[in-house]
């Protein structure tokens, strides 16, 4: 599987393709001090509940990069996430 490939192929369960985007973006995030941990995913509503850890957790960017980069990319991949939240 190369990494342009759309989870939402990959079959398995909406979690399991979360899960795995979240996995490629992890290492962007960790490059800055940060990380990201999938919490839940309610499948009827298409919200996605992820716990920003690390720098991440008290940037004041991490809004920004919550839902500028983390929802956007989970939206391209996986068309059933709907939205994104931290908790």
């Amino acid at each position: 599987m190369s990494d342009q490939s759309d989870s939402s192929d990959n079959g398995g369960t909406l979690t399991e393709q979360v899960q795995a985007v979240i996995d490629r973006i992890r290492p962007l995030l960790q490059a800055d001090g940060g990380d990201i941990e999938l919490v839940g995913v309610d499948e009827p509503t298409g919200i996605v509940s992820v716990q920003l850890q690390g720098a991440c957790r008290g940037c004041p960017s991490a809004a920004v990069t919550l839902k500028m980069g983390v929802e956007r990319h989970l939206k391209e991949k996986v068309p059933e996430v709907k939205e994104v939240v931290a908790v």
